[in-house]
Formats: structure tokens, sequence, C-alpha cells
């Protein structure tokens, strides 16, 4: 199996770069082919210009620096996204990197007319989001987790009929302690053994 794990944290040595290490780690042992990208480390531009903009619906974006994420897209067959919840969705240089990279042909073909669209990433099936959130779990479903539904309702709609998910959470992180972040690593490591 090949996972692509997507992963979005500023700080090099975050609790989510725990977690990078953790799910690397699993997925290797289980023999996984794993690529991972990491959008700050490669200084990902999430700003799309107003000529991407414009030509989006009709073909993928020109910017050469695109096309290796382009190329990691087609190659995977699962893709894992690690990241914080920030103000209860994903950062913006991930919702940026959706985007740029998820585009016209190359996560999707739109119909010319009234036709649905033309789904090109049929080839994945497994999808799973690991997260950290400073909000407790009670408040992060009441404003309706939009993080979560972008990935694992949007994004997933584009992936193979029977993709196979799954959502992990550490909640309160700003309040965490080691004990927390231990067992949440246990958590991850035993999901990603499933995954």
């Amino acid at each position: 199996m090949r996972v692509l794990v997507v992963y979005c944290h500023p700080v090099p040595d975050s609790f989510c770069a725990a977690i990078r290490d953790s799910a690397v780690e699993v997925l290797k042992a289980r023999g996984w082919e794993v690529r991972l990208l990491d959008l700050y480390a490669e200084n990902f531009n999430p700003v799309m210009s107003c000529d991407e903009r414009r030509s989006y619906n009709g073909s993928a974006p020109q910017d050469p620096a695109l096309k290796p994420h382009f190329d990691h897209l087609a190659w995977t067959q699962a893709i894992l996204f690690i990241y914080p919840t920030w103000w209860y969705g994903l950062p913006a240089m991930l919702k940026g990197w959706l985007d740029r990279v998820w585009a016209a042909d190359v996560a999707f073909r739109l119909p010319a007319g009234k036709g649905r669209i033309k789904s090109l990433m049929t080839h994945v099936t497994r999808l799973g989001v690991i997260t950290t959130c400073g909000a407790p779990t009670w408040w992060s479903v009441v404003v309706g987790q939009p993080g979560r539904k972008t990935i694992l309702r949007g994004m997933r709609a584009l992936c193979a009929t029977r993709c196979r998910t799954f959502f992990l959470a550490h909640y309160l992180m700003d309040s965490s302690t080691p004990k927390t972040r231990a067992a949440f690593l246990g958590r991850v490591r035993r999901t990603l053994e499933r995954f």
C-alpha cells in the first residue's frame, strides 16, 4: 500500500511532529511505501493567484512548483493528514494545499454542461485525519467540526466509493499532560496498525 502523509505544522518540535514520527514509523513497519509531504518545511505557497483562479475550472494549474504534488496524488492509495486544528478548522497552509493541488484535471474533471463531476481520485481507498485541538470535544461538535467535514466528507467524496476513513483528535491540547499525550500516541499507533 502507498500512503501520502500530508503534515502541516510550523513548529519542528511540536506534538504534531511526534504524531507524524509515530505514524510514519508504524506505517513503514507494516511494509507500506510512505511519502511524507511537510508543507511548512518545503515552504509551500498556499496562495492561489488571480490567473490560477480564472483558469481553475478548465485545467490544472501551470505553476511548476505544484507538479510534484500532482504526482503524489496520482501515486498514492491512502492519504493521512496530520495537522493542528486552529479556529475549528484546517491551518491556512493546508487549506491552500487543498485549494491549489486538488484541482481540475488532477482530482476531478468538470462536465461540459449539466453532467456530474468526474472524480480522478478513485484510486484512494483510505483517508485518515490525526489532529490536535485546544477546545474540548463537546464544543468542537457544537461548532460543527469544519476541518473534519472538509476532509472526511468533502475530499472523501472524490475518493473510492468504499473509501475507509478515520478521525483522531487530541482535544484540550492546551491543557494536555505528558500522560494524555503518551496515551494519544498509543491510540495513534493502534489505529494505524488497523488502517
